[in-house]
């Protein structure tokens, strides 16, 4: 949306590395903190912020509805809230999400109990594919239209909800359908009550926990209960954004998988609804550690020391899932260059994300000579463990996803495979210092219009 598309070729592998890096910044963080900054009273500062294209999108949003912002310095905003209810809509507005499916559940679950709003709504040619069912059942259960009816993918016109009850709700995998639903909770009459007993991402819990008298959570057992109290006025916020645990992934398996390497990934989001995919490797004997532990936002913060490891293959049970969903594919690379059978069970969702995650990695896997079996909700990968690709090629068409074109790269350069990765502009939706960081750790590649 934002650069210009290119291709990328890799066919070069990467020699050992000793390296101290930064990653870029947490993307969810970023969306929420501009999202809710937009209804908090007063002004709102975020620090730190990812200035990727999906932010991008945000920011551009957000200004769309009367939001006004203003960028202090580099990476950080002040936004001056409107308070809840007071985004605007013009005649024959559209909003753009770009590739942000982030962007488009939570905003859709602030804009559907914000009165008289009548607006346009679509993404990318990415998102426009992904089902919005789920998200549509849930909003109009508080009274919001989404026309033409019966439709449940972009482009689509949401008619807000003209009096917003807060509803029930028994939350499943999905952080972002749960955090539309707080989102419009806020803005709603009355109550709203969620009950999670899968834990996912919190980043919009602990964004709101300052606001005692507009949520407020309860743990019971293994089940948290989310009890919104509508109508209530936010606090303006003050936000340090970490680096972002999925981004920082991908240079960890690398720095794992490739020998006499290691890497310190400083001041990375540790919050333990995102760090599924660190605990998984650590149980397959993966060297990682967590230093420098702190508190940013209620969300804890530290480094990563990663060291070459012999890994044992993965198992990965369903519970896992929540807190590891952007990072399967490159985790699927890790089992594939790890010796044994690994399994990965419950991953059928991710069939709607930005590409189909699991047949797409599968055609990658593939190419370079791995074998891999899908059935029943689970994937197995048959891991070779380090092995030479050099007369391999990777071939990975326009699909609009960043995580693969990222999973594909690594492993290039691990293997030698010569990779050919069209559109990889796709990646600065998330990562857009991916190349950069990749340069300055080793790794050859040549870029194409």
């Amino acid at each position: 949306m934002f650069k210009k598309k290119f291709n990328l070729i890799v066919n070069k592998k990467i020699k050992p590395f000793s390296k101290n890096i930064t990653v870029d910044s947490d993307k969810s963080l970023s969306i929420r903190s501009f999202l809710i900054g937009s209804i908090c009273q007063n002004s709102s500062i975020a620090n730190n912020v990812l200035e990727s294209d999906d932010v991008k999108s945000t920011i551009n949003a957000c200004k769309k509805l009367g939001v006004k912002i203003s960028k202090i310095k580099s990476k950080s905003y002040k936004i001056f809230g409107r308070g809840l209810g007071s985004l605007v809509s013009k005649r024959n507005m559209e909003i753009n999400f770009g590739n942000s499916g982030t962007l488009a559940r939570l905003l859709i679950g602030i804009l559907s109990t914000t009165p008289n709003i009548e607006i346009k709504i679509k993404g990318d040619h990415s998102l426009n594919k992904r089902s919005m069912k789920k998200l549509i059942n849930l909003m109009s259960k508080f009274g919001a239209f989404f026309l033409p009816l019966n439709k449940f993918t972009f482009p689509l016109k949401l008619i807000s909800s003209k009096m917003p009850v807060g509803i029930s709700y028994k939350a499943g995998v999905s952080a972002q359908l749960k955090s539309a639903v707080i989102l419009a909770g806020l803005n709603s009459y009355g109550n709203t009550e969620i009950i999670e007993e899968l834990k996912s991402r919190d980043h919009t819990e602990n964004l709101l926990s300052s606001n005692t008298k507009a949520i407020k959570i309860n743990y019971k057992k293994r089940k948290k209960k989310i009890i919104v109290y509508g109508k209530k006025l936010l606090k303006p916020k003050n936000i340090k954004i970490s680096g972002d645990p999925s981004s920082a992934a991908f240079f960890v398996a690398l720095a794992l998988l490739n020998k006499n390497s290691s890497l310190r990934i400083r001041n990375v989001g540790l919050n333990p609804t995102r760090i599924g995919f660190y605990e998984i490797l650590k149980k397959s004997k993966a060297k990682i550690k967590f230093t420098n532990i702190k508190k940013n936002n209620n969300e804890k913060v530290g480094d990563i020391l990663i060291k070459s490891s012999e890994l044992r293959s993965i198992k990965a049970p369903s519970s896992f899932y929540p807190r590891m969903t952007d990072e399967y594919p490159i985790l699927f690379v890790v089992a594939a260059l790890t010796k044994g059978i690994s399994i990965f069970n419950n991953i059928g969702d991710l069939a709607s994300k930005e590409s189909n995650r699991v047949l797409e990695m599968q055609k990658i896997l593939t190419q370079v000579g791995v074998k891999s079996i899908f059935n029943n909700n689970q994937l197995k990968i048959f891991g070779k463990g380090a092995f030479d690709a050099s007369r391999k090629k990777i071939t990975v068409p326009n699909l609009g996803d960043h995580r693969i074109c990222m999973s594909a790269f690594v492993l290039s350069i691990l293997t030698g495979a010569e990779a050919r990765i069209k559109n990889f502009e796709t990646v600065y939706t998330s990562s857009p210092s991916f190349l950069k960081i990749m340069k300055s750790i080793g790794a050859k590649f040549e870029s194409q219009k």
